[in-house]
């Protein structure tokens, strides 16, 4: 069951700004309008799981961009808004008794996303993959994707490739002993 993040960071290793904006995301020329091998990627998931804060920008899109199944990991939000009830499900526990209860229903490959539940999967040690593409804009400040932790984890580098003259994305795969 691989548990792969799929992410953009800033060169100093942010995923948004302090508030939380992620425009400078869209900042990036990209006249072909290509995805840059999300939609390839997302081929692979049977379901995501993201934090509440990453849940509430997504509604903020003018379009639903995902057609897997979405959990959304929070242990305050009591209903989805309306019009999203079909379109993702609360999940609250503990993470490995998440996965677990998802994978008797058929999701076996996950996509995590959001800064604090990557940094909650990260700490128990349930990413499989890390996927980077890094965006040549230094914030300054903002929302980190790393922070502190109690172990270290060791990845090995899988690919690395330069998009359209301005993106690195580089894949990680996990070293378990």
């Amino acid at each position: 069951m691989p548990i792969i993040v799929y992410i953009a960071t800033s060169l100093d290793g942010h995923i948004a700004k302090k508030d939380g904006n992620i425009e400078w995301l869209m900042e990036v020329p990209n006249p072909e309008n290509s995805d840059f091998g999300f939609s390839e990627f997302i081929e692979r998931i049977d379901g995501i799981i993201m934090g509440k804060n990453t849940f509430e920008t997504v509604v903020g899109f003018n379009q639903w961009p995902y057609v897997k199944p979405v959990f959304v990991l929070s242990n305050s939000l009591k209903s989805l808004p309306v019009g999203y009830e079909d379109k993702a499900q609360i999940v609250r526990g503990e993470l490995k008794n998440i996965v677990a209860s998802l994978e008797t229903k058929g999701i076996k490959n996950f996509y995590i996303d959001g800064g604090k539940t990557i940094q909650s999967f990260l700490k128990e040690d349930l990413i499989d993959e890390i996927i980077i593409t890094r965006i040549p804009t230094i914030l300054g400040s903002g929302i980190p994707l790393f922070t502190d932790m109690d172990q270290e984890l060791k990845f090995k580098v899988v690919n690395t490739e330069v998009l359209n003259q301005y993106l690195v994305k580089s894949t990680y795969s996990r070293i378990r002993d």
